[in-house]
């Protein structure tokens, strides 16, 4: 960029452009930061976001990640919202009941306040969160804590869930697993609602919910519409792990 002199005064878009220019030739090349570039500098936090369906793997992978903190003997806790009750009120526990433990909290702010000296937080069904729990993650994140949130990434009506897609544009990080579509075989990533129920959170697993491809599932959604059967039916229960935790376990979460 240069710009053109003239006799009389520099206006403010000239003055404007002139400074533009001045930090481009100014500025050092940017390189993106690893793990390799800071080895001996203070600890860096950041976000990562585990998301998907029902049944995609989403709580399984974020039980694996803070195991593996734990192994590593870094400080781990984990949080989840209070509502959710439906395996265990202080464990966080995916649908083929591996566990690991939890605080139960109302509020995205509490964790603010209970977060200790730690170097990993872990998050999940961060869906069912309030409005403020991507502003929390980056204030853990800020203080050099590697925040791990899990979390349905749409409802039940195919739309963004929650605080999810904020979360998801502030992450660092960001992994979507997929279910098989129980109708198609092909990868799935919209959560089927079993029943006629319109509310928004409905706790449920297998009875109420299935993973749909997107086609099966805007086909669904317009027979269920029609007032026609979709021809859809529960996941069946041998297909889920009931014997406690099973670590080598490959079924879904």
């Amino acid at each position: 960029m240069r710009l053109k002199s003239n006799q009389g005064p520099i206006s403010k878009d000239a003055k404007a452009q002139r400074f533009i220019w001045l930090l481009l030739t100014a500025a050092p090349a940017s390189r993106m930061i690893t793990e390799s570039n800071h080895n001996n500098s203070p600890q860096r936090g950041w976000i990562e976001v585990i998301c998907g369906s029902m049944f995609s793997g989403k709580t399984e992978e974020l039980i694996r990640r803070l195991k593996r903190a734990r192994f590593a003997r870094q400080k781990v806790e984990i949080y989840k919202p209070g509502v959710d009750i439906r395996y265990s009120s202080n464990e966080v526990v995916s649908h083929d009941r591996n566990a690991i433990p939890s605080t139960s909290v109302e509020h995205s702010s509490r964790i603010l306040l209970l977060a200790g000296d730690v170097e990993v937080i872990g998050i999940d069904e961060a869906q069912f969160f309030d409005a403020g729990l991507p502003e929390v993650c980056t204030l853990l994140a800020n203080q050099g804590i590697r925040v791990i949130v899990a979390g349905l990434d749409m409802d039940y009506l195919g739309r963004p869930f929650g605080p999810m897609p904020n979360l998801l544009a502030m992450a660092e990080h960001v992994t979507k697993v997929h279910a098989i579509c129980v109708k198609t075989g092909q990868p799935a990533n919209f959560s089927y609602r079993l029943g006629p129920s319109d509310s928004l959170v409905q706790l449920g697993e297998r009875e109420s919910y299935v993973p749909l491809s997107r086609e099966a599932f805007f086909e669904a959604m317009r027979l269920q519409k029609a007032g026609l059967p979709t021809g859809i039916s529960p996941l069946p229960d041998e297909l889920f792990h009931h014997g406690g935790p099973n670590p080598e376990s490959e079924t879904e979460s």
